[in-house]
């Protein structure tokens, strides 16, 4: 049964053109090409990045961070031992603690935020990684052919041999979406986690099938497209973290202009036009020709969602001389908020729970209650 499932799913007239075979795509007189099986590296090359990252974060990145003055914010909550020792020893699920009483005197527990330095590092990291990866595809690509290729594709240009800097190119992108992929669970959940997840599948996805078509000229176009943009991004974000306004402002522009002109311009009119226009001249659509434009399009729907976002962004910067990541989590709003007046803020919540637990003999927080009750 596999082996009935694995002959129909490599079907040639799934992936190739009517006028190739996977015969020409054999290895032969020292020309190698890609093969799927290729693809089996970039899980362990995923871990291996996380590992780099941990390393780069603490032994770079952290005092690096500390260099430019940046400190975190130490905050502290007095211990209850009262809820303490019911959820040791009764109830490790808060939606059973709705019988508890507990005396007035209840403290507000505050869920401290990441501070600066985690989300300079976090940053640092994949600015390092975006401008490495960009001059390398830029070393790869500036001596190739950046047009006829994308619609000659389906007319025989797949017999082209793998590269070695191609292959590295391929093989250390997919690793870093895999790690991204791998990482969401532990980083900083922001408003746009769903809109992360989709584009990190759908950017392994459509770098997974270039591959096994060997299709590798229009998957390293689009991700040079995507690349060179996102290292302005993280530089301003470093340096809005940093407290650096005008520089992060600055570094914000420029990433809007190349945002809007590679992703909103480039991409859709120059290579999606070449993937989905062009090849309509020589060849009916198949199966192969649909899948990889939806792709190409369901990143673009996801370029025009966050091009909105950097127009609000920009609206904010121009008009209220602020910018701040409107995508981010909720939490670096209250981080800002707070180290206004946070000590005022504290004792109004402490006297808010405290007329809550005298009106309940309960915890302050009422949401943790069934019912209301």
């Amino acid at each position: 049964m596999f082996q009935t499932f694995k002959e129909w799913f490599w079907l040639e007239r799934f992936w190739l053109p009517p006028t190739i075979m996977w015969s020409d795509l054999e290895d032969h007189d020292g020309l190698v090409f890609v093969k799927p099986s290729h693809l089996y590296m970039t899980i362990p090359y995923a871990f291996g990045l996380l590992i780099i990252r941990h390393f780069f974060e603490k032994f770079i990145a952290t005092p690096l961070a500390k260099t430019f003055g940046i400190k975190e914010k130490v905050r502290k909550s007095t211990p209850n031992t009262v809820l303490e020792n019911f959820f040791q020893h009764s109830s490790r699920q808060p939606s059973q603690m709705y019988h508890t009483a507990v005396p007035s005197t209840v403290t507000v527990l505050y869920i401290t935020p990441p501070g600066p330095v985690y989300l300079v590092t976090r940053s640092c990291w994949r600015f390092a990684f975006y401008l490495m990866i960009t001059i390398a595809g830029i070393a790869f690509l500036y001596d190739k052919p950046w047009v006829y290729d994308l619609w000659e594709v389906w007319n025989g240009y797949p017999k082209q041999p793998l590269l070695p800097s191609q292959y590295w190119y391929y093989i250390l992108e997919m690793s870093f979406y895999w790690s991204l992929l791998f990482s969401l669970g532990s980083d900083v959940k922001r408003k746009d986690f769903l809109a992360h997840v989709i584009h990190h599948l759908a950017a392994i996805s459509l770098m997974s099938f270039s591959w096994c078509a060997n299709y590798i000229r229009s998957g390293t176009l689009v991700m040079i497209v995507h690349d060179v943009a996102d290292i302005w991004l993280e530089s301003a974000k470093m340096f809005s973290y940093a407290g650096w306004k005008q520089t992060c402002n600055t570094l914000f522009f420029i990433f809007s202009a190349i945002f809007f002109v590679s992703r909103l311009i480039i991409f859709p009119f120059w290579i999606l036009y070449c993937t989905l226009i062009l090849p309509l001249h020589y060849l009916e659509p198949f199966f192969s020709y649909i899948f990889l434009n939806l792709q190409l399009m369901i990143l673009q729907i996801l370029h025009l969602y966050w091009g909105y976002f950097i127009l609000k962004m920009l609206k904010r910067c121009i008009f209220m001389k602020n910018i701040q990541d409107v995508r981010s989590d909720d939490e670096d709003e209250e981080e800002e908020e707070e180290s206004e007046d946070e000590e005022e803020e504290k004792e109004e919540a402490t006297k808010v729970e405290d007329r809550d637990c005298l009106k309940n003999g309960l915890g302050a927080d009422r949401h943790l209650i069934p019912n209301g009750r």
